[in-house]
């Protein structure tokens, strides 16, 4: 592999940069921060006879150098894979014989084209390394293996798994149903009184294969007041249930339970009241369209359901609404490990008393 003329960062001296001509060192070091000139380097002035010179024989990123009288080396002299070479494929220092630059952090110094130890450049974490003198090597810059993206972590905390949060809707309605079987339980007897007898004699006549709508008994004014009324206090002991406790902790009973907090974008802090009534609104409200045949329910799928496709914070439509992400919280905060005591003696690994 031949190694283009131009200026490189000496190897026996990392703060200078030298011109190589192909064949090897010519001209004076400059300093590595140094602009160098666009072309070879002035022709220095022969030395007198028997002064010693320290010219390199290794190639830029190769193997050091040594005190010899005035270069003499040919064309070949130093260039790896080249016999009579001082650096051989395989020693260290040595560039691959396929031109494949090695694995950041491989130990030898670095040669032109070689990535220096580190992450790779362009790498999350990892940014281009400068580069000490000449042009830039054509390796430096490429990314040939691209890191996934990382998950966020909104103010330090994971985002909780689809499978955590349908859990904790699930103890949620769960809660909500027991509240109305106690508060809504006459008035959805009372309303299961005047539909009865219409559902009853539509379910005879279907039996009988009897298929006529005339002669149904009618359903009273007060079936649809009653209905009313129950969309009414369902929804109001849904909003009591769910937005004061999110606005003061971020959690209802099924997020506790399960570990789940609600959190701000913008902020950590207690969520307001405010905050807490617009998330839940988009997803409370439509329950007052369930008797349109359903609708109210349907919007309320589709509302949760945005969560599986919306990448990367899995917000739901009523947590885009409000600006507000559902998190996973950490064990170890609710439970620190006690303090070590204080009238403890012994040393980590050493005995114990």
């Amino acid at each position: 592999m031949t190694v283009q003329p131009g200026w490189y960062t000496d190897p026996a001296e990392p703060s200078t940069q030298r011109y190589w001509d192909g064949g090897g060192w010519i001209g004076a070091p400059l300093p590595a921060d140094a602009t160098p000139p666009p072309g070879p380097p002035p022709a220095e002035p022969e030395p007198a006879a028997g002064t010693p010179t320290a010219s390199g024989t290794g190639t830029p990123g190769g193997g050091g150098t040594t005190t010899t009288a005035a270069p003499t080396a040919g064309p070949t002299s130093g260039l790896p894979g080249v016999p009579g070479s001082p650096v051989q494929p395989g020693s260290p220092g040595a560039p691959p014989a396929n031109g494949v630059p090695p694995w950041p952090g491989a130990a030898g110094p670095a040669w032109p084209g070689q990535q220096p130890a580190g992450p790779y450049p362009q790498q999350p974490g990892g940014p281009n390394p400068p580069h000490q003198g000449g042009p830039v090597p054509p390796a430096w810059g490429h990314s040939f293996f691209p890191l996934p993206p990382q998950e966020p972590r909104p103010h330090g905390k994971p985002l909780a798994s689809l499978g955590a949060r349908i859990g904790a809707r699930l103890i949620d309605i769960g809660v909500v149903l027991l509240l109305n079987v106690v508060v809504n339980g006459l008035f959805v007897w009372k309303y299961v009184q005047e539909i009865g007898p219409v559902y009853r004699e539509i379910w005879r006549r279907s039996l009988a294969g009897d298929r006529s709508t005339e002669g149904l008994p009618a359903v009273s004014a007060q079936a649809d007041w009653l209905l009313l009324v129950i969309l009414v206090i369902a929804v109001a002991l849904w909003f009591a249930y769910e937005v004061p406790s999110v606005a003061n902790t971020g959690q209802t009973l099924g997020k506790r339970l399960l570990r789940l907090k609600v959190v701000s974008l913008g902020n950590d802090e207690q969520l307001s009241f405010g905050r807490s009534a617009r998330r839940w609104n988009t997803l409370g409200l439509p329950t007052f369209f369930w008797y349109c045949c359903g609708l109210g329910f349907l919007l309320q799928i589709i509302d949760c359901a945005f969560a599986l496709f919306d990448r990367p914070l899995r917000q739901a439509l009523h947590d885009k609404r409000a600006q507000t992400v559902v998190v996973r919280l950490d064990r170890s905060v609710d439970n620190p490990s006690p303090p070590p005591s204080a009238d403890r003696t012994d040393t980590p690994g050493g005995p114990t008393s």
